[in-house]
């Protein structure tokens, strides 16, 4: 069976700027995958290019098998796709705005009313676009999404902007759709959370490349069972090479907020020799949290920052 997407070797690029360069990918059928990464490293322009509305300067793209040339009308037919941002006639009602969507698949009344329930906004069927809660215009959007039962569905960065519960209750919908494992998805985001709550193959993305993929135990498999810790010291002010200097590992140091951070690879030998250095630098800890690599963690190792900077 063909992969629900195939990318091969694809690059675009925008007059002097490269946003994808050389990515290959392959997202099985019935797979939530997420592409992860901070803002601009070229996830949007990817997917994109998935969606048909970007064409690659070079490579291939394959959606069930079929390129997009020659496959328009079908490829339509088969995908779902919520764009990053999505702005509505705002003096039309809920369920105007479904019936408008669902007449270009040919849909009645009954898929309408599916979706309604679906993404829980049968109370507000009637209600205006313009008074709908941004959380609940997303839920719209992503029923749009959904109306024709789409079988590789494409999110960009869904809740973006959305507070804590208008983020989980687009969450509950996708893990929902996710159980019935008859659509496969494909989501960008740049919340760690988002990606390891909802998808089960992950692609992290910097610059325009995929630096590392798989699953969430395949990216944070670590032989040498290394723990972080994080500690902050009664030292506020301290430059870098105070803290750090002769240190038998490497600290991580933040001067300003007298916070550190510390990989060990065995923790049981090397935690009493990191207390023995403080105490002979007569540094005085305040707190210590021992912790497993996050996907955090992992991003700032390959690329050497955050994944919200």
């Amino acid at each position: 069976m063909a992969p629900a997407v195939e990318v091969q070797d694809v690059y675009k690029s925008f007059k002097n700027v490269r946003a994808v360069s050389g990515v290959d990918l392959g997202i099985e059928s019935g797979r939530f995958a997420a592409l992860l990464g901070p803002n601009g490293a070229g996830k949007t322009t990817l997917v994109e290019m998935i969606e048909g509305i970007q064409k690659p300067d070079r490579g291939e793209i394959r959606i069930h098998g079929m390129p997009w040339k020659g496959n328009e009308q079908r490829l339509r037919h088969i995908i779902g796709l919520s764009l990053q941002e999505t702005r509505f006639i705002d003096k039309l009602s809920v369920w105007e705005i479904l019936r408008l969507f669902a007449s270009f698949f040919s849909l009645g009344k009954k898929r309408v009313n599916e979706i309604l329930e679906l993404v829980g906004l049968e109370d507000k069927r009637q209600a205006w676009v313009v008074n709908l809660s941004g959380g609940q215009r997303q839920r719209l959007a992503l029923g749009i999404a959904l109306l024709n039962h789409p079988r590789v569905l494409l999110l960009d960065e869904p809740t973006t902007g959305l507070d804590p519960n208008a983020r989980r209750e687009i969450w509950s919908i996708l893990l929902d759709l996710k159980k019935r494992a008859e659509t496969s998805m494909v989501l960008t985001t740049h919340y760690m959370e988002e990606a390891e709550k909802l998808c089960d193959h992950i692609l992290i993305i910097d610059q325009g490349r995929v630096l590392r993929e798989g699953s969430l135990d395949q990216l944070l498999a670590d032989d040498t069972q290394e723990k972080i810790i994080e500690f902050t010291l009664d030292a506020a002010g301290l430059p870098e090479e105070t803290v750090s200097a002769g240190a038998p590992f490497s600290i991580d140091w933040d001067s300003y907020n007298a916070r550190g951070t510390v990989i060990l690879d065995h923790i049981e030998s090397q935690l009493p020799e990191f207390f023995e250095f403080l105490h002979q630098k007569n540094l005085h800890m305040k707190n210590m949290e021992c912790r497993k690599k996050t996907l955090d963690d992992l991003f700032i190792e390959l690329t050497g920052r955050r994944l919200h900077e």
